[in-house]
């Protein structure tokens, strides 16, 4: 079946706005990073690469919102949805893999802050960051079952 311009839009969405979100978020907890890294510098101690795990997070939401895409493509190809399907789940699981990847990001620059101050509670700021790549995942997951 041809996929007509609103399903590919569609389609692209799902990547591109989780795409947004990781670009967004990428900027928002590497520049704490780097913030966190010069802190850990002004106050003698060394800089931690521990922090690169924050760093790194936004990485697997392109992950999601690219797999999302192409089942989307593949729906379209057999015809099991319709133009408005594909728009509309498009642009909603890539808002919310986009949107979970800027929380995430969010909750990982507070993250490299504390743990350079206090060097403590690696473990717990993991998991903040874990339940908000479940959100991301989660928009993934129930877009590909109804897909």
């Amino acid at each position: 079946m041809e996929v007509g311009l609103l399903g590919m839009l569609g389609i692209r969405a799902a990547f591109g706005l989780a795409a947004v979100g990781a670009i967004w978020g990428g900027a928002i907890v590497g520049a704490a990073t780097i913030g966190a890294w010069k802190k850990a510098i002004i106050m003698k101690k060394a800089p931690s690469f521990l922090l690169l795990a924050f760093a790194g997070q936004p990485f697997s939401n392109t992950i999601y919102g690219f797999i999302t895409m192409n089942v989307l493509m593949t729906s379209a190809e057999s015809g099991t949805l319709n133009e408005f399907q594909l728009l509309f789940m498009g642009i909603f699981a890539g808002f919310g893999i986009g949107a979970a990847c800027i929380a995430q990001c969010y909750c990982g620059a507070f993250a490299c802050d504390a743990y350079v101050e206090t060097d403590q509670g690696y473990g717990h700021y993991l998991i903040i960051i874990g339940i908000c790549e479940t959100l991301a995942l989660l928009s993934m997951i129930f877009t590909i079952m109804y897909a």
